[in-house]
């Protein structure tokens, strides 16, 4: 596949910091996993929201800046400075006004904005309980704003997917120089064929809800590279806290094997335990996969009109779905029922039979 135009920003759509990627060149992808690594993938790898957390566990001020910048957003820049303290203004009132909740000021709008995801992951207080409450409500907020500046925007679906293509492709042209085990690395966009087989496919008759109109595949050497790969796509790419809840489906990595003391515990319980998506009914029995869709915030400067108000940020959102998986299991997929022949197949079929179904008697 042609690689998409270069453009003159070294780091493409997504925010990161010269000192991130220096980082990862030094091989600090290849510490041991944190708590708040270990809380991430297992959030992705459950398929869950972070609404349901009640505590980070951030450790440092570069663990906040870095995600931030993730998420589009740098502390440097006094626009997004200033966007973030509109965000958090409204969050209060929201939680004063509507939900009827009592914020200390502290929390409301005395500490520096940085500091409230480190009391976000302190010890439980009453100080840590509203970081994360205000911090829930903000989050939402900026991706209901960003969805809303995007419908308003005379920009394509095209030039937002080239500047993800970009940006994803570069970060792992990144991690391959610094000795990452990727084996492939490719990506698409789904044809109109492939979107009106799955809605044809789907309960849901409404195209918001195709998810994978821009998939990205990776696969490595060894099924032990799968973890700590993931947490090099949460390090640069994808944003823990935009992973879309109920989509991951995961018959690749073991949970238990990333339990630790204490790593559940930001999860509500009722929440960790409920049941996870099962695999897709048109794959084969044998077939195993990473699978999960995230909503990635794109930086879009360049493409913002000269009298865009700063206000609205500089961010819209772009759904990506993400297929991860080890050489050994990519090569038994292509075989016999869990090829993807086989599976356009069993889909097409399927198709057939509901759009043929005569009407019943009586």
């Amino acid at each position: 596949m042609a690689r998409p135009p270069q453009r003159s920003d070294p780091f493409g759509a997504f925010l990161a910091s010269q000192a991130l990627w220096r980082e990862a060149a030094q091989g600090g992808e290849h510490a041991e996993l944190s708590l708040q690594d270990i809380n991430e993938i297992q959030l992705l790898l459950r398929g869950q929201s972070v609404i349901d957390w009640h505590r980070l566990a951030l450790s440092s001020d570069e663990d906040v800046r870095r995600l931030l910048a993730l998420n589009g957003l740098d502390l440097g820049d006094p626009r997004d400075e200033a966007r973030l303290a509109d965000l958090r203004q409204q969050a209060v009132r929201y939680i004063s006004d509507v939900l009827k909740l009592r914020l200390d000021d502290t929390i409301a709008d005395k500490v520096p904005w940085v500091q409230l995801p480190r009391i976000a992951s302190g010890k439980a207080s009453a100080h840590q309980r509203q970081a994360c409450t205000l911090l829930k409500v903000m989050h939402i907020l900026y991706h209901l704003e960003a969805r809303e500046m995007r419908a308003s925007l005379a920009i394509s679906d095209s030039e937002i997917f080239s500047l993800v293509e970009e940006s994803v492709t570069r970060m792992f042209d990144e991690l391959r120089t610094a000795g990452v085990p990727v084996v492939e690395f490719s990506w698409s966009r789904k044809s109109k064929e492939s979107q009106l087989t799955k809605l044809l496919l789907k309960k849901e008759t409404n195209a918001a809800r195709v998810f994978d109109r821009l998939r990205f595949r990776l696969i490595v050497r060894d099924p032990a590279d799968l973890v700590p790969t993931l947490r090099i796509m949460l390090h640069r790419c994808i944003p823990f806290n935009y992973v879309v809840p109920d989509q991951t489906v995961n018959t690749l990595i073991d949970l238990n094997s990333l339990k630790v003391l204490g790593a559940d515990a930001n999860f509500d319980t009722d929440a960790a335990n409920r049941p996870q998506p099962g695999p897709n009914e048109f794959s084969g029995k044998s077939f195993h996969v990473l699978n999960f869709v995230a909503d990635l915030p794109v930086r879009v400067d360049a493409l913002l009109p000269h009298d865009h108000d700063e206000r609205r940020g500089r961010v819209v959102f772009v759904l990506a779905e993400f297929q991860v998986m080890d050489k050994r299991t990519a090569e038994a997929n292509e075989q016999g029922e869990s090829s993807h022949a086989e599976y356009k197949r069993r889909q097409h079929q399927h198709v057939r039979m509901r759009l043929l179904r005569e009407p019943r008697d009586g």
